[in-house]
């Protein structure tokens, strides 16, 4: 037990060092953009580049780890994580940042492996526990890294943030050489280069097409996207190591899993951009705003942020007392009712505050859930890839939320702008009600699979 509670410690302590770094950088893109002389467009790529690495890497970082081993992918990961940090901390222009946040995208992988190490390591009974806690630091973590960042773009140099990034990368480097055993199942087979490299064109396209196109270009992208994704199924339907399991996607509870991160990661990026936005207004005629400092915003969201972890550590007893789809669904409905009274109220500080620890609550509900519904429908071999594959989704629906509110946005600070991203928040968590249901796998279908694997 000792040794289960060390390694739970250290891929907490992993997972955090990125979930901090996701969002720290957020309230700083302006003054980097200052601070370096350049536009708001290549500004806006230091969230970019490193999402877009994020999609690329994660599917393939998830098999390397199936593969050869998660221990020792993990801490490859945490080593190009700690490069990706000195890079940034010595960038000198807009470039070399922005290549040092690619690189740092291969953090995202920290997620995945370390829920499959989890299921390799601890108790059944606490398998649940675990993968909540896991969740709930990465929604924390993302709150908090608001804050701080808040804190560090107010009152110290930029370079503190990977500054801070760094130390805490060390820290988990060295509690994942000491406590996290070497991984006991590892897949036979082949890494799949072909198939990852359409994936990756095929995720850059889209996610180029969601973030940078305009008109006819925007156009090209989806295209080209849609492209290599057709390209991309008829190669894997062909491979027997296969990156990605053609029939693992066209079963429909891992088809719905997939869907409620996309869904999830849309919701929680129309209050990651509409909140502060809202907070930092200075009040005009139009009576909204609060006229808050980037500090304040952030301190605003933090409670929705915190509650995270405590409800997503509820996840476990809920599905043992109801069944394994009802956590799920009973987070999307939480998170409806946060957002539906955003929408109606939220002219008051208290309002954002309350308000948005309701929809906080319902995300960690809905966090928690996800590797536990994959952990339920994929084989032991299989939890790293599928994983990564529910992590892009998540990442996938967060550009398609944050250019949704971008474009919201971008027709005024209205109130009425501002309630149409509470209003689509709401909406998206109602979808999210109505597809949860079909994330798991019936008993029959279950016996099914166990008969037909027998008889294999």
């Amino acid at each position: 037990m000792k040794s289960a509670n060390a390694t739970l410690f250290a891929l907490v302590a992993s997972v955090f060092s990125y979930a901090l770094m996701q969002t720290m950088v957020v309230p700083a893109v302006g003054l980097l953009q200052r601070e370096l002389a350049t536009t708001p467009g290549w500004a806006s790529w230091i969230i970019s580049g490193f999402l877009l690495s994020s999609a690329v890497l994660t599917p393939l970082l998830g098999r390397m780890g199936d593969l050869y081993g998660k221990r020792r992918v993990l801490l490859a990961v945490l080593i190009t994580y700690l490069v990706g940090m000195a890079g940034a901390l010595a960038a000198q222009d807009i470039g070399q940042l922005i290549a040092a946040r690619v690189v740092q995208g291969a953090a995202l992988a920290l997620v995945p492996l370390s829920m499959a190490i989890l299921r390799e390591t601890m108790p059944r009974e606490r398998m649940a526990f675990a993968f909540g806690l896991i969740s709930g630091i990465v929604g924390a973590g993302a709150g908090a890294g608001l804050v701080v960042g808040g804190l560090l773009a107010d009152y110290l140099s930029w370079r503190w943030l990977f500054g801070v990034g760094a130390l805490l990368t060390l820290v988990s480097l060295g509690l994942v050489a000491r406590f996290v055993p070497a991984s006991t199942h590892t897949a036979k087979g082949r890494l799949d280069f072909p198939g990852a490299v359409l994936l990756g064109a095929g995720l850059v396209a889209l996610l180029l097409a969601l973030t940078q196109g305009r008109g006819w270009t925007a156009v090209a992208l989806g295209a080209a996207a849609v492209a290599f994704f057709v390209v991309l199924l008829l190669v894997e339907r062909r491979r027997d190591d296969a990156l990605i399991d053609v029939a693992e996607l066209a079963d429909r509870p891992m088809l719905a899993t997939h869907a409620l991160a996309f869904l999830f990661g849309a919701a929680s990026y129309f209050f990651y951009l509409a909140l502060p936005a809202y907070a930092q207004l200075d009040p005009g005629a139009g009576g909204i705003g609060f006229g808050a400092t980037v500090t304040v915003s952030g301190l605003l969201m933090l409670p929705g942020a915190l509650v995270l972890l405590p409800t997503g550590t509820a996840v476990g007893r809920l599905a043992e007392r109801f069944g394994p789809r009802w956590p799920a669904v009973l987070g999307f409905a939480v998170a409806v009712v946060g957002s539906a009274l955003l929408a109606l109220a939220h002219a008051s500080m208290w309002q954002h505050l309350v308000f948005y620890t309701v929809v906080g609550a319902g995300s960690g509900l809905v966090m928690a859930s996800l590797p536990k519904l994959i952990g339920d429908l994929v084989p032991l071999t299989r939890t790293g890839v599928a994983n990564g594959l529910n992590n892009i989704a998540r990442t996938v629906g967060g550009v398609v939320g944050s250019g949704l509110a971008a474009a919201v946005l971008s027709t005024g600070y209205t109130d009425s702008a501002f309630t149409t991203l509470f209003w689509l928040a709401t909406a998206t968590s109602v979808l999210g009600v109505a597809a949860a249901p079909f994330a798991v796998r019936h008993a029959r279908g279950r016996e099914h699979e166990r008969v037909q694997q027998a008889r294999a």
